[in-house]
């Protein structure tokens, strides 16, 4: 007999809120410009500094420097950050408001910068609507490494397949299964709402 977690725990970019950085690229330059934009700086390794902890402008507006050509495209992902994290996911915040009011627990589990996710807030307060957050500029790692998930479960004091847990990066989720949590591939709330369903027999209406 299944054992019902105890916990469902979201990732918040491209699970609650679209994380596209090409789109505001793409909308700026030619495809091959944007290309070869990002084939030569490293900007989502820049994010990732930034999601483990390191200063949002600082870390962004140092890259820009050591690619002069490229400073002014560089420094909108801090300038325009809040256009490359939209829009919410209907769908999916739907399904986190009814698990609560259903009594589950509902956590985030994000790569997500000190700064970044304090903007964030600022244009989406939904994203106080956690029963726990665990964003990785805080704690200093990111998914996914192993340390991430073993601190949410210190933290939670729940473990193995007491949590769910969904990402849109299937890496995430092999790190979360390698745990023994209940792993779910994000691919639109419709699946979403069948996972949940299936595992907490909570039946979400998505209309």
């Amino acid at each position: 007999m299944t054992t019902t977690p105890k916990a469902l725990i979201f990732d918040i970019g491209n699970v609650l809120i679209t994380w596209n950085p090409e789109r505001l690229y793409g909308k700026l330059m030619s495809e091959e410009a944007r290309e070869a934009l990002f084939a030569k700086v490293d900007l989502h390794g820049m994010n990732d500094r930034i999601d483990c902890g390191a200063p949002f402008r600082e870390t962004v507006y140092a890259t820009a420097e050591k690619f002069p050509h490229h400073g002014d495209h560089i420094r909108m992902w801090h300038d325009r950050w809040i256009e490359m994290a939209s829009p919410v996911i209907d769908g999916s915040w739907k399904i986190l408001r009814h698990m609560r009011a259903a009594g589950v627990p509902v956590f985030a589990l994000s790569n997500f910068g000190v700064e970044s996710f304090a903007h964030a807030e600022t244009c989406y307060p939904e994203l106080k609507e956690f029963d726990r957050r665990f964003i990785s500029g805080h704690m200093k790692v990111i998914k996914p490494a192993a340390r991430i998930y073993e601190m949410v479960e210190e933290e939670s004091g729940l473990a193995g397949s007491e949590l769910f847990f969904t990402d849109d990066r299937a890496d995430n989720i092999a790190a979360a299964e390698a745990r023994g949590w209940i792993g779910h591939r994000f691919d639109g709330p419709e699946g979403l709402a069948q996972a949940v369903d299936r595992y907490f027999g909570v039946s979400v209406p998505l209309d």
